[in-house]
């Protein structure tokens, strides 16, 4: 694994999103909406949901540079934010499936996009859309995409991951909580495709394979780069990511 991981991607320029829609009553109930350039109508709603180790000092805004790329490869987004508090896992996973079934219902959106979202996310992220997607409360989904994603949740508190930051999101430990646990739910009913980077060194690849070991339908993309490649649009990733997307 590479010493030192690739950052800059959360310092590029991004214009403010086109909307921001509320989906609960809470400070952190919001979305980012921002629509698609040439080629967006008929398209998917990619819905998207930032890592950070589920904690409170990281947000939404850092996909900013993200959606702006999808937008102008003809994709309308909707990031959202969700409560980031330490020992209270379920107000994390709550919030994730309040804003998908916000979001199907929202007229403008549904219309443009022929009522199809393909829901996206990014490490930690990448462990709520991958729970999401075996969760009953999560509206219908023509795919799921999960970038670098804590797909393991007992592998990741094993390996410390972020200074012990599996532990801090459940309160406990990981074997205390398999319904939290992606790599111990149900197959999920939309297609799935993991991308993760081969020199990932804060979610390793093991974690997204093990993933994909319990869930043999899900596909798995190995793609040069660390952590942040997976959503850096300079990469050598960022083809993966739009054919990901496509074929969802």
């Amino acid at each position: 694994m590479s010493a030192a991981e690739d950052r800059s991607v959360l310092q590029l320029p991004a214009p403010r999103p086109d909307r921001e829609l509320r989906y609960g009553d809470h400070p952190d109930a919001v979305v980012d909406v921002r629509l698609g350039g040439p080629g967006a109508e008929g398209r998917a709603l990619v819905v998207l949901v930032h890592g950070g180790f589920w904690r409170p000092a990281y947000d939404r805004v850092h996909l900013r540079p993200l959606t702006a790329a999808l937008a102008e490869a003809g994709w309308t987004t909707a990031a959202i934010e969700y409560r980031r508090v330490p020992g209270r896992p379920d107000d994390t996973v709550d919030d994730v499936a309040a804003a998908l079934r916000y979001l199907a219902g929202v007229p403008e959106l549904a219309g443009a996009c022929d009522g199809r979202l393909v829901l996206a996310g990014h490490s930690a992220g990448g462990h709520l859309v991958l729970q999401a997607a075996a969760d009953p409360r999560t509206p219908p989904l023509a795919g799921v995409v999960a970038l670098a994603p804590v797909a393991d949740l007992r592998l990741g508190e094993e390996l410390a991951l972020g200074d012990g930051a599996v532990r801090a999101f459940l309160g406990g430990a990981a074997a205390d909580r398999p319904d939290l646990d992606p790599v111990r739910q149900p197959v999920p009913a939309a297609p799935v495709t993991v991308v993760h980077g081969t020199d990932d060194a804060i979610v390793p690849l093991a974690l997204g394979r093990s993933y994909v070991a319990a869930h043999p339908s899900a596909g798995l993309v190995e793609v040069e780069g660390g952590h942040f490649a997976v959503i850096d649009p300079r990469s050598t990733a960022w083809p993966e990511l739009l054919a990901a997307l496509a074929s969802a």
